[in-house]
């Protein structure tokens, strides 16, 4: 009778052991989430997931990697919640999305790839025109799509989260105090447009803003491109009016 039971035991064993090695193990290492901001409130996010693939799930990993038809919610089923978009308009959505499986890299005991998501987002910065060609823009928190604390939502362990403002920019304020780069003692963070945040930093109450300046001929432009935009070909015709009224009156004046 024990006999019987010990071998029970064991093809229970051997069935559990089976059944484990079906299924694939994969710990994320670290997340990178980049967020480079343009001038017309959108921004352009790129994340990059390091993760490393067990012995018994590499064969699995690199037929998911060649597969055609998996989704991004199958791949969320393979390396688990972190495998999601950190940076979301909840009212739009994200759109020119593109998911990329990188190579496995052999280690010892498995291996590590790369998982590399990239889309774009709207209305990640709010601007103001705050006085002639000085634009004042600031960054919503609300796109923020990490876990959440006792005190609010903060950067998971592992994780980095670099904003990169557009050239030009002057920051005005930024909380929390980036991780990287240090702030110069005298000139704060004049001529600075990339920073980055490590984990365990809070969010809930994350703050950055920028003024970026406008040169009279980057005004100029933009009012003619404009102008082109709503009227097309007829607002060429309306300056060459102007033109030439303003000649044919400087020309009556001098007479």
């Amino acid at each position: 009778m024990k006999m019987v039971i010990a071998a029970l035991a064991l093809a229970v064993l051997m069935i559990f052991a089976i059944a484990g090695s079906s299924y694939g193990s994969y710990t994320v290492t670290h997340l990178n989430t980049t967020v480079t901001l343009n001038k017309n409130t959108s921004a352009q996010v790129t994340e990059v997931l390091t993760v490393f693939v067990s012995n018994s799930s590499v064969n699995q990993y690199e037929t998911n990697r060649i597969a055609l038809n998996l989704t991004l919610s199958t791949w969320q089923g393979f390396i688990g919640p972190m495998l999601v978009q950190h940076i979301i308009n909840p009212k739009s959505g994200v759109y020119n999305f593109k998911y990329l499986p990188g190579p496995l890299v052999p280690q010892y005991n498995g291996g590590v790839a790369k998982l590399i998501m990239s889309y774009d987002v709207n209305n990640v910065t709010s601007v103001k025109q705050t006085a002639p060609r000085e634009f004042v823009y600031s960054f919503s928190r609300n796109v923020f799509n990490f876990e959440h604390a006792t005190s609010g939502e903060v950067l998971p362990s592992n994780t980095t989260l670099t904003i990169i403002l557009p050239s030009g920019s002057q920051v005005s304020a930024i909380y929390p105090i980036p991780d990287a780069p240090v702030a110069n003692f005298t000139n704060g963070y004049s001529n600075t447009t990339q920073f980055s945040w490590f984990d365990g930093e809070p969010l809930s109450k994350f703050t950055l803003v920028f003024i970026m300046r406008e040169s009279l001929t980057a005004e100029v432009t933009g009012f003619f491109t404009g102008a082109y935009n709503a009227l097309g070909i007829f607002s060429y015709i309306i300056i060459a009016a102007i033109i030439a009224g303003l000649i044919a009156y400087a020309y009556a004046k001098s007479r």
